[in-house]
């Protein structure tokens, strides 16, 4: 009877231990940082030498991932496939752009429907304070997940 207890209880005890050494799990992405550079990060009094080839590499790398597509949100402002719908959602992008110059705005059709979407946001925590700003005007708003430019 007890090799039946012992049995069962080294097998829980060897899955605890292999949880426990899971290196699949990441911990989050700091989006603070995101758009800056590692100087900015380092903060006053602290000196960095590197060479102009690492300068070039970033640089370099930074522009070969700019065409990447990563999972993130957008807010959803206009969804209409009314007759009128082009135009209103051309006067919604016209808009968006002068309230938010520093955000994306993206105008896209797919039949038979008309979306205008703002920003590319790696978290949802990082799009609601724009999504706050805007309910009040565009009231029907949403956050979405959908693929997002690779952040710059």
């Amino acid at each position: 009877m007890k090799r039946f207890l012992i049995i069962p209880t080294l097998l829980l005890c060897g899955y605890c231990a292999s949880y426990a050494q899971d290196t699949t799990r990441r911990a989050p992405v700091d989006s603070t940082l995101i758009g800056r550079d590692i100087i900015s990060v380092l903060g006053p009094g602290v000196s960095l030498s590197q060479s102009d080839a690492i300068r070039q590499g970033l640089q370099k790398y930074i522009k070969a991932n700019a065409e990447k597509k990563i999972v993130g949100y957008r807010i959803r402002v206009f969804y209409d496939n009314a007759p009128s719908a082009r135009a209103r959602s051309e006067s919604i992008v016209r808009t968006l752009r002068g309230q938010y110059p520093s955000l994306g705005v993206y105008l896209s059709f797919e039949s038979p429907n008309y979306k205008v979407a703002l920003g590319d946001f790696r978290t949802k925590d990082e799009a609601l304070p724009v999504y706050n700003a805007l309910k009040n005007t565009y009231p029907t708003a949403y956050i979405i997940k959908e693929s997002i430019n690779y952040p710059r």
